[in-house]
Order: structure tokens, then sequence, then C-alpha cells
């Protein structure tokens, strides 16, 4: 059973010999560019990787290139590996052990460490993300911040950091801003039927700060699990404000 590790790229030349480094074990890497303008490709020819092109044009998201990259692959087994994340060994031993079983899911949700303000977060822990999965039936909407839709059973890898996908990027404060302003857009699209109103900008964002700084235990962070929870809390704020603004105009 062979299990293929598909990235989708633009200007991802900051990070990308250390995944590619990290992924190099796997049967094949698909490199699914969006018309990167840096050195990406030629680092990913230095690998080896198989490399197709998806035209930019008007996106800012990768979500609308997610299904050309899956079923660009090669193997029955798909890995879904961003651009800035690493592949642990114990990761890609458990893959392969978990695919030689006939009762192995169809898809697997992995973990994922982030990086915040220079270390790793607890809040963001484990942040599971639908990763891995059989490539053929799966179907991947190209909304941001989606998840794939699989064909059969769908389990969660254990909460192990060992076992964790490492989310390199540590953006600044005006990248994140940035960031919010743009991923907002798009959730509006998603979320225009919500009936939200006053209510909803003062919940959303104080119980995703909540959830953010004493559930999932922000505060073991110190001053930077402060700061993600107000980050996440105004992000919540944003999408609900934007959506009241569009209803307002039409």
């Amino acid at each position: 059973m062979a299990i293929s590790v598909v990235i989708n790229t633009y200007n991802a030349e900051k990070f990308l010999r250390r995944v590619l480094d990290s992924a190099k074990d796997f049967d094949e890497i698909v490199i699914c560019d969006m018309e990167s303008t840096d050195s990406t490709l030629d680092i990913a020819r230095e690998y080896g990787c198989k490399i197709i092109t998806f035209p930019k044009g008007e996106c800012n998201i990768v979500e609308p290139a997610r299904n050309f990259a899956i079923q660009s692959a090669s193997s029955d087994w798909v890995l879904v590996v961003d651009a800035d994340e690493l592949v642990t060994s114990e990761l890609r031993n458990y893959l392969y052990h978990c695919i030689r079983n006939e009762d192995c899911p169809k898809g697997l949700f992995i973990p994922r460490n982030n990086l915040f303000m220079g270390k790793f977060s607890h809040a963001n822990f484990p942040d599971f993300q639908l990763r891995f999965f059989i490539r053929k039936g799966t179907v991947w909407p190209p909304y941001i911040h989606r998840i794939p839709v699989v064909q059969g059973t769908v389990e969660k890898l254990p909460r192990k950091k060992s076992l964790a996908l490492v989310h390199l990027a540590d953006d600044s404060m005006k990248t994140m801003m940035k960031k919010t302003d743009l991923y907002s857009d798009n959730e509006v699209e998603k979320k225009m039927n919500k009936g939200y109103g006053y209510g909803a900008l003062i919940y959303r964002p104080v119980f995703r700060f909540f959830k953010s700084f004493v559930l999932k235990g922000g505060f073991r962070d110190g001053i930077e699990g402060f700061v993600c929870a107000g980050l996440e809390a105004f992000y919540q704020f944003v999408i609900v404000s934007k959506i009241i603004e569009q209803k307002k105009i039409k």
C-alpha cells in the first residue's frame, strides 16, 4: 500500500526544504503550485517531486486547488501537508502501519502543533486536521476552512505531539491582521444565511475567548495565550460585523 504526500504551494520557499526533507520517505510527493514567482519550483525539482500547476487567477485561498492536487496523486492514500508543516517519523510510521490493517479508517484527523509568538501554543493543540484519507471518492469543498468529505469511517489519531504535524508558521501581528481580513471575507460567503445580530457580536467573541484561554488551556502560555485568545475573539467579531454590514447593503 502506498501513500502520496500532496502539498499546495504559492511562493513557499521559506520552509519548503524542511517540509520536503520530512516527507521524503513517502512513496510520492505531489507539488500543486499556484504559479509561484520565487524558488518554490526549483526546490521541488531538486527533491524529484511530481509538479502540477493550478492557475492562481483570483484565488487568494488554497481550497479551490485541493481537489485537483489530490486527484493528481498516484497512490490510493493521500496525506495533505501544507508548505509550512513538518511530518514526524512517528506519524509516517503510524500511517503506514494503519493502512496495512483491513479495518483502517478511510480518513484520519491528525493533531497539529502550532507556533504562536515563538512558542508552541497550548490553546491551539491538538488542532485536529482531516489530512489523511483514501483518495477515491474524497472531495474537498472549495471554501476556506472546510474539511474534505471522505467516503467511509473517519477517526482521530491519539492526542500525542509525536504524531502531530509541526506547523512552523509564526506570523507577525501585522500578517495575522491581514489574514483576519482575508479569511473573514471568505467566512462571510459561507455564513450569510445566519441570523446574526447584537447578540452574536457579544456571545461569539466572548465564548471564543473563553474557549481559547480557559477551556483549551491558553492561560498556561501566559501573555501570549491571552493575545491568542484575543485574536480569536476579534476574528469572530469581524466575521459577524461583516455579515451584518452585507445584509444592510442588500
